[in-house]
């Protein structure tokens, strides 16, 4: 692949980016305000919705062999029957995915930096795992089961860290929040239609000769590979090079990033900044507290099916049930974060709902494994304090670091995410279904309240470093946000 070359998509200098001392504040009082929101709009319907869908994709084909573990196991045909699976072969298979995951996020962004448009490459990954998808429809033994969730790991890896990461390059410092939160909400409609989807297929079994879980992985795996030409024609690509402006909207969409510090910037970090984006406490606060938040993210991920199927339910009984908690979650998550950004209050939102999960998951391992109506209702409480944290830590970790840092940032944040999924993966212990799983419970309960300490932490931190009006690792103010 040819090397794209920086001059083409420099988005300001270093010493513009050095005027910056607020995310609301602006260099240059004749901005066109107006001109920007009508550009935003357009950006909106052209990225937000498509992206959102992709996403939702990336979750149902990262989850799916969560309901394809349970589904039919009352007729033989689930997953680890039909391929001869043992439990701990299952947390096995998706820790490989998650190490994967892990290595996988930094190389993938850098990749799209340096060699590869944006839409090409998200659409080259989403192809990769779509194709790996549908193989999963002829598995036969363990073996292969392990080396295709492994592979789906390496291609999925990338895509999000890609989204965010194409979001930066198009919107101004103070506009991405929202827009990375719309699109993280997305995950919570994948759990929401992973169920519902795996309800019905759940009702195919045997039809022409295929087990339920292999029609379940031949659907989604379909409209993932439908979905890479919507990809390649519609996400645009960088501003000065986006078809669908006309030359005086290029100029001005590249012009309004120089502003607030934005764009396909290629200027090298200083040593400095990436040491204190990698290593500095106050970001490694913030690696470690997702990693938390990723445990009960993971759990709801891969093991809301058992848990549900733990609460007495069939198995197919259990696809259904699982949609309500994911429901709960989408909902918080988009008002959660649309409060937090109107009231530039991240920390203290982050807290609330992350004491309010951790009360959930604690409540759910400590009633008796019978309690079955109660300690689904705590699943759904316990659903607050999952995802709807994450678009939250994902925008302020982004906001935390320097300019020429936050694609590094995002990565190591997200990469983070398979380190909690590994930890979710082997909570759940089969051998604990009759008791109610207590160690998942409670181990999810002491990840929440961590994340809550953190997040507290954070506020108070960030709060003080404004008022001692404290430099970044640039050597530039700014405001910090909390």
């Amino acid at each position: 692949m040819e090397k794209i070359e920086p001059e083409e998509h420099l988005e300001g200098s270093p010493e513009e980016g050095k005027a910056v001392v607020s995310p609301k504040s602006t260099t240059n009082e004749e901005f066109d305000h107006q001109r920007s929101k009508r550009l935003n709009r357009r950006l909106d319907i052209r990225i937000l919705p498509l992206c959102g869908f992709l996403y939702l994709l990336n979750f149902l084909d990262r989850g799916n062999i969560a309901n394809a573990k349970v589904l039919n196991q009352e007729t033989g045909n689930d997953l680890l029957q039909s391929t001869g699976m043992t439990a701990n072969g299952y947390s096995l298979t998706v820790t490989l995915f998650s190490v994967a995951y892990t290595l996988f996020e930094v190389p993938s962004n850098w990749i799209m930096k340096h060699y590869v448009r944006p839409p090409v490459w998200l659409a080259f990954l989403l192809g990769c795992w779509g194709a790996l998808t549908l193989g999963f429809a002829g598995v036969k033994n363990y073996a292969t089961v392990l080396v295709l969730r492994m592979l789906i790991g390496v291609f999925e890896a990338g895509f999000f860290p890609g989204i965010v990461y194409l979001i930066t390059i198009w919107y101004r410092h103070d506009e991405r929040a929202i827009r990375i939160a719309f699109v993280i909400a997305f995950c919570n409609l994948a759990g929401a239609f992973g169920g519902a989807i795996s309800y019905g297929i759940g009702h195919a079994n045997g039809r022409a000769g295929l087990e339920g879980f292999r029609w379940l992985f031949i659907l989604e795996g379909a409209i993932t590979m439908l979905s890479v030409l919507p990809t390649l024609l519609i996400l645009p690509d960088y501003p000065s090079r986006a078809k669908f402006l006309s030359p005086s909207e290029r100029s001005f969409a590249e012009d309004r990033l120089k502003e607030k510090g934005g764009g396909h910037n290629r200027d090298h970090a200083t040593r400095k900044e990436v040491l204190e984006t990698c290593f500095s406490p106050r970001m490694l606060s913030h690696y470690v507290a997702y990693i938390a938040n990723v445990v009960t993210q993971g759990s709801f991920t891969f093991f809301t099916p058992t848990i549900v199927t733990g609460l007495g339910y069939e198995s197919i009984q259990a696809q259904l049930l699982v949609v309500p908690p994911w429901v709960v979650g989408f909902v918080v998550a988009l008002v959660v974060s649309y409060s937090a950004d109107h009231f530039n209050s991240r920390g203290w939102h982050i807290t609330a709902i992350s004491t309010i999960g951790g009360l959930g998951w604690l409540t759910a391992g400590l009633l008796p494994a019978t309690s079955y109506v109660q300690r689904y209702g705590c699943l759904c409480m316990a659903a607050v304090g999952a995802f709807p944290g994450a678009p939250l830590m994902t925008s302020w970790v982004a906001a935390s670091s320097s300019l020429l840092t936050i694609p590094l940032a995002i990565a190591l944040h997200n990469s983070c995410a398979g380190i909690g999924q590994i930890i979710a993966q082997w909570i759940w212990r089969a051998d604990e279904a009759l008791q109610g799983y207590p160690t998942g419970n409670f181990v999810c309960a002491a990840c929440n309240f961590f994340v809550a300490i953190v997040a507290f932490g954070l506020r108070l931190l960030y709060s003080r470093m404004n008022r001692k009006v404290l430099k970044d690792g640039r050597g530039e103010s700014r405001v910090w946000l909390y």
